[in-house]
């Protein structure tokens, strides 16, 4: 299990004084105001930051660091991303699972043969899909339905599906 969560991307600079603008990866963006730290995860440098204000502007929200207060120290962070500990994480009902548990997640038919690798979770409107990695062949779409994804062991990192008529023709 990882410790950090992914809570959002920083996409690019607001304004002169240290503000970015951040996609969120979060199911709830107005969390951003209960965050007190974040940790940025850039390709040269890991950073913890304290976030002094949060605005919104469409899909996305404003956020300014403290300790950043000029364009020139944040704008080589764009594309960064912004992480929060799990236990600062979005509490999760029954049934419902963080993106990072599910991915590299062994995947079995419920007669115990293994499919593959959780590789991405796409979110469309109605469901969750999982791509599964199979070796040697195309990879295997399974929606994120109680009729086909019949167990998610998080422990030990093993999802059990049944295959829908024709799934693994497509």
């Amino acid at each position: 299990m990882n410790d950090l969560l992914r809570v959002g991307v920083i996409t690019t600079t607001h304004g002169i004084r240290g503000e970015v603008k951040v996609f969120p990866t979060t199911g709830s963006p107005e969390r951003f105001e209960s965050i007190e730290k974040l940790v940025l995860v850039s390709k040269k440098e890991e950073l913890e930051l304290e976030i002094e204000r949060v605005r919104y502007f469409k899909n996305l929200v404003i956020l300014k660091f403290k300790g950043i207060d000029n364009i020139n120290d944040i704008e080589k962070y764009k594309g960064a991303e912004l992480y929060v500990d799990r236990e600062h994480g979005d509490k999760l009902e029954e049934g419902e699972y963080y993106i990072a548990d599910i991915l590299g997640m062994k995947v079995y038919t419920e007669d115990g043969e293994l499919l593959g690798e959780v590789r991405d979770v796409i979110e469309t409107g109605a469901n969750d899909v999982y791509t599964v990695k199979r070796e040697g062949k195309k990879d295997l779409l399974i929606p994120a339905i109680k009729s086909c994804v019949l167990s998610i062991d998080v422990e030990n990192e093993k999802m059990t599906v049944r295959l829908l008529d024709g799934l693994l023709d497509l």
